[in-house]
């Protein structure tokens, strides 16, 4: 149903979850753990699973809180459940009993954790909201809660992998255009004996994440190393989704608390 990460299951006072695809009642195209609110599945099989994931998660149904994301570097810091969800890209909290949950179907699900000062964070970093920012700007919120950098630990979901990411020549020369160095996560698409279209690249989005983590100077940084598109079974992706042609899609969820009987 989940994948727990070393690096923060090692610490005590926190619970965590990489949801996968599995142990919900979503039906169809949503089977089974869907997570997403914005999605075309039915609202009761999406709340139903989400309480699911408090359960595994030991907070409060209403506790879980996720955003409306719109692809920025936009963070907010979380004090209690939102009334409405805010159009954000990450969130912080030093409030014991909150879930952080971000939801993605490719995209890069962060979790963030200084255990020591008790300040956590989840930030959904696509490629926009990587190149743009949201990593080092969810790390200054945890900071302004007290969080210190070399104390944190942050650690990479399941996302795309680089061989089943392929991007266009404008999308490469945004990259190189902000840091000439960032050709490094780019590949040439195809090969001789299954050529694609000329001048397409692979993008290594994972790569990319994790080397903005560590040049942050972030602690201790991880990947779980887990391609969402390669992995129909437990996996949702937006990207498998489209070739082929499916209307819609699930949503993974990736959460983060702080226990509330750690001290």
């Amino acid at each position: 149903m989940f994948i727990e990460a070393p690096e923060l299951s090692s610490h005590a006072g926190l619970r965590h979850a990489f949801f996968t695809r599995e142990g919900g009642v979503s039906q169809g195209l949503y089977a089974s753990l869907n997570g997403g609110l914005g999605s075309g599945d039915d609202p009761a099989h999406v709340h139903e699973n989400r309480r699911r994931m408090t359960a595994e998660l030991g907070v409060a149904p209403e506790n879980l809180v996720s955003l409306y994301q719109i692809h920025s570097p936009e963070v907010v810091v979380v004090e209690a459940p939102f009334a409405e969800r805010p159009r954000a890209d990450a969130m912080v909290t030093r409030v014991p009993g909150l879930a952080l949950g971000i939801l993605t179907a490719d995209c890069g699900p962060i979790l963030f954790a200084d255990p020591e000062n008790r300040v956590v964070g989840a930030a959904h970093a696509g490629w926009k909201g990587a190149l743009t920012g949201v990593i080092e700007a969810t790390l200054a919120a945890m900071e302004a809660l007290g969080a210190a950098r070399a104390a944190t630990v942050a650690v990479l979901g399941p996302t795309i992998g680089a061989t089943a990411y392929e991007v266009g020549p404008e999308f490469r020369e945004r990259f190189e255009a902000a840091d000439a160095e960032n050709a490094r996560f780019f590949a040439t698409s195809g090969s001789s004996e299954s050529p694609t279209r000329d001048a397409h690249s692979l993008f290594d989005l994972p790569a990319y994440i994790v080397a903005r983590l560590g040049r942050a100077g972030i602690g201790e940084v991880a990947n779980v190393g887990l391609c969402t598109y390669s992995d129909p079974d437990r996996f949702f992706s937006y990207r498998r989704t489209t070739h082929r042609a499916e209307p819609d899609y699930g949503r993974l969820v990736s959460a983060i608390a702080l226990t509330p009987d750690a001290l």
